[in-house]
C-alpha cells in the first residue's frame, strides 16, 4: 500500500506552495494538518487555500466546523485516517500538509488516555487567569506537574489550562498520562520536515506574510466573525496567531498601532515552537530555502510511491 506523505514545517516555510506544485507532478490529494484551517470563515489569517487551488487539487479537512465549535486531536486523527483511506481508494497518494505538530504526533503515535474537557473547570481557570495572569497559573502547574511546566511558556494559556484541567480531573500529572498511549493503528508514513537554514530569512517571510494578510483584510475578517458567531477570547479559534492579536485590538485592550509588530512577534514564536517539535520528530529534513527543493521532494515521494503497490 502506498505510504502517506507527511510534509511538515514551520509557518511561512512554503509547505502549501510545495504541496500544490507536487500535485502538478504526482497523483496526490492534500490532507490539511492545520488546527486553524478547520474553521469556516477563517480564511485570510490561516492562509487557507483559495477556491482556485481547491478546484485544481482535492483538499481534505478544511472548513470542517464553525469558529464557535470545538475540535480535538482525537477527532483529527479519526478524520485524517478516514481521509487517507479515501485517497488511497482512488489510487492516489495522500499528502498530509501543515504545521500543527500535535496532530502529526497523534497521527503517528496514537493518543494519550486523557480525560475529556470540562467546560466548567476551564471557565474557572480562565477567570482565575484573568485576575492573576497565566504566569501565576504556570507557577501552580509547576508545583503539581513540573515536567509539563518546564516545556511550556509562562504565557501558553491553552496548554497551561489543559494541563491543570487534566490534573484537577484525574489527580495525575499530564506528563505521566502522556506516557500511556493507545495503539497507533496508523498507516505507513514518509515524513518530510522543511527546516530553514537561515532563520532571518524565515523571519522576513513571516513579516511579509502577515503584512499581506493585513492588506487582504484580516482585521475585517475577525470583525465579521465576531458579528456572526458568539465568540470569546478563550475559544481555540480566537487563540490562533493573528486572530488573538486582532481580538485584543477590537476589544480595546491593545492599540492598532502595535498590531503589526505583535502579530509578527507571535508568528515568530509559533514558528519557534514548531521547529522545536520538529527536532523531536523523526523525519527526512530538507532546507526550505534551498534551490531545487521541489525536485528533491518529488523524487523522494515518487520513489516511495513506486516502491509499494497501491
Amino acid at each position: 500500500m502506498t505510504p502517506a506523505i507527511l510534509l511538515m514545517g514551520p509557518t511561512a516555510s512554503g509547505k502549501s506552495a510545495i504541496a500544490l506544485e507536487l500535485a502538478q507532478l504526482l497523483p496526490v490529494e492534500i490532507v490539511s494538518v492545520d488546527s486553524a484551517q478547520i474553521y469556516r470563515g477563517m480564511d485570510i489569517g490561516t492562509a487557507k487555500p483559495d477556491a482556485a487551488a481547491r478546484a485544481r487539487v482535492a483538499h481534505h479537512l478544511v472548513d470542517l466546523i464553525d469558529p464557535d465549535q470545538s475540535y480535538s486531536a482525537a477527532r483529527f486523527r479519526a478524520d485524517a485516517l478516514a481521509a487517507i483511506a479515501g485517497v488511497r481508494s482512488r489510487g492516489r497518494i495522500p499528502l498530509l500538509v501543515g504545521g500543527t505538530m500535535l496532530y502529526f504526533k497523534a497521527l503517528r503515535e496514537g493518543l494519550s488516555r486523557l480525560p475529556q474537557a470540562d467546560a466548567r473547570l476551564r471557565k474557572e481557570l480562565d477567570e482565575r487567569a484573568a485576575v492573576a495572569g497565566w504566569p501565576a497559573l504556570h507557577a501552580e502547574l509547576a508545583g503539581v506537574d513540573p515536567g509539563t511546566a518546564a516545556r511550556l511558556s509562562t504565557t501558553d494559556s491553552q496548554r497551561i489550562q489543559r494541563a491543570l484541567e487534566v490534573f484537577h480531573i484525574s489527580g495525575t500529572p499530564l506528563s505521566a498520562l502522556q506516557g500511556a498511549r493507545q495503539s497507533a493503528d496508523a498507516p505507513d508514513f514518509v515524513a518530510i520536515a522543511l527546516v530553514p537554514s537561515d532563520r532571518a530569512e524565515l523571519h522576513r517571510r513571516i513579516a511579509e506574510r502577515f503584512d499581506a494578510m493585513l492588506a487582504r483584510g484580516l482585521v475585517e475578517e475577525v470583525r465579521t466573525l465576531r458579528q456572526s458567531f458568539s465568540l470569546t477570547a478563550s475559544m481555540p479559534s480566537m487563540r490562533c496567531v493573528g486572530y488573538r492579536q486582532i481580538w485584543d485590538v477590537l476589544e480595546g485592550a491593545q492599540t492598532p498601532r502595535d498590531l503589526r509588530e505583535r502579530g509578527i512577534a507571535a508568528t515568530r514564536q509559533l514558528a519557534k515552537r514548531q521547529l522545536t517539535w520538529l527536532r523531536s520528530m523523526q523525519a527526512q529534513t530538507f532546507d526550505c530555502l534551498a534551490p531545487g527543493l521541489l525536485r528533491q521532494i518529488a523524487e523522494l515521494v515518487d520513489a516511495h510511491a513506486s516502491r509499494v503497490p497501491s
